[in-house]
């Protein structure tokens, strides 16, 4: 039987938007979801089956995300630069320059993970040691950490692919190889864990390989896919002219996500210093409430390739309906995902460790980070829209300003005044409730649909 291989092409150019922002979004989401609770396997297989202190191992994996999480958002950062590169040259009827935009994709991400893996691999140990990581943790962390960095390139490859079938409105290939990788990945931490006895090594081992997976099946569908953003192996190799186009918009805005955990590195290190208990809590309530955050950041990702199309076609009309109902769209399914996690928030949290403290303290955690979330949905929204228009260093001057300063300060100054894990929570929404006040200015002093406009009427 032939296996179909053509990839879904959605048409953001006509017809109703309203229906085809959830048909793009609803599939990202669930991608960004299973992707955290196949991750959060790790925890949660560490946490109840380690022949070690399991307490200790589950906190050697979390101490691990703001790390993490810098090094990869960066580069989905980067990856959004590609997906309106293409998603503006589609709407332009420009298919020589997806061509270029896609294989150069393809190049930029093998090598741009083989480059941060070994330089990862020369700084870890000096970076946890900043995060104040416990002793009793740190060689547990470590070992997780050099075994994960080994993967980034296919990690990397995973993302960039991703975004190139995202550009045509193809959510649904990503979601379904990383279905696929991820239930592998589970299968792989049972058997290294419970049945070879292993520690996190196994759970990272794990990590590395349903990654190569998922990446190796998306490589396989873009050489056997429809002629728009086919890969041919011979054609393989960097344009600079896409590359920089690629770097004008992703840069910023990988800028924009890691600032995020650059500042939560900060917060971590804080985190650290409150103990191993403090720690196990907060790792288990980031791997819940990141759920919640994959579902707007999945309706700002479509904004963003909406807005990037009916751009590429003179369409401003369009763009300017595509934020409004991204907004209103938005709002329905984050507050929908809040409620539904905050009702089994406890019983979630004792899937990853037992003990009555961590459920208790991340429960709070839960609660109090969810205030912030309507502040961050409304930012991400917009700045999407504005790089739907290629405006990306404006939001990601704001939200370094925004986020990474107000938390920073946050730490060093109020923090320490009260050593609580309450307090330190509390620059969370503060942070996002400053950044989305200045990016809603910004969008309306750049207004870039009037502008746009304004240019067309000389």
């Amino acid at each position: 039987m032939k296996v179909n291989t053509k990839a879904k092409k959605l048409d953001m150019l006509n017809g109703p938007i309203w229906s085809k922002l959830p048909q793009y979004a609803l599939p990202v989401a669930m991608t960004g979801i299973l992707e955290q609770l196949f991750n959060a396997s790790d925890l949660a297989i560490v946490g109840n089956f380690a022949t070690t202190d399991r307490t200790v191992a589950i906190a050697a994996v979390g101490a691990n995300a703001p790390v993490i999480g810098v090094i990869l958002n960066l580069f989905i950062g980067l990856s959004l630069g590609t997906n309106v590169v293409i998603a503006n040259a589609i709407g332009r009827n420009d298919k020589k320059a997806v061509e270029r935009a896609v294989h150069t994709s393809i190049v930029f991400s093998l090598l741009g993970g083989l480059l941060v893996a070994l330089i990862g691999e020369l700084c870890i140990g000096s970076m946890l040691t900043l995060l104040h990581v416990p002793d009793a943790v740190f060689p547990y962390a470590l070992l997780y950490i050099r075994i994960y960095l080994l993967g980034l390139p296919v990690i990397f490859l995973y993302n960039f692919e991703a975004a190139i079938f995202r550009s045509i409105g193809d959510t649904r290939i990503p979601l379904q190889a990383l279905a696929f990788s991820g239930i592998l990945n589970v299968v792989l931490n049972l058997i290294f864990v419970v049945g070879l006895k292993m520690t996190v090594n196994g759970v990272a081992i794990a990590t590395v390989i349903s990654n190569a997976v998922s990446s190796l099946i998306l490589f396989y569908r873009l050489t056997h896919t429809e002629k728009w953003i086919q890969v041919h192996i011979n054609k393989l190799h960097i344009h600079g002219e896409s590359l920089i186009k690629i770097f004008q918009i992703g840069l910023p805005a990988g800028i924009q996500t890691a600032v995020f955990n650059i500042a939560n590195v900060v917060i971590q290190s804080a985190i650290n210093s409150l103990g191993t208990v403090v720690i196990a809590a907060s790792s288990a309530a980031y791997n819940i409430e990141i759920l919640v955050y994959y579902v707007f950041n999945a309706f700002s990702q479509a904004c963003t390739t909406f807005v990037g199309q009916n751009y590429g076609a003179g369409q401003i009309k369009r763009c300017e309906r595509t934020l409004i109902l991204s907004l209103i769209e938005n709002s329905i399914a984050s507050v929908s995902a809040i409620i539904l996690v905050l009702s089994s928030g406890k019983f979630l949290l004792s899937l990853f460790n037992s003990d009555p403290q961590v459920i208790e303290l991340g429960y709070t955690r839960l609660l109090l980070i969810f205030t912030a979330y309507i502040f961050s949905m409304l930012y991400e929204v917009m700045s999407g829209y504005l790089r739907g228009f290629g405006i990306s260093f404006i939001p990601a001057l704001l939200t370094t300003i925004g986020v990474c300063g107000t938390r920073l300060a946050w730490v060093y100054f109020a923090f320490p005044k009260n050593k609580t894990f309450h307090t330190l929570l509390m620059a969370y929404p503060l942070s996002l409730s400053i950044t989305a006040v200045l990016i809603l200015t910004a969008l309306l002093i750049c207004h870039p649909a009037h502008r746009f406009q304004a240019k067309q009427a000389k």
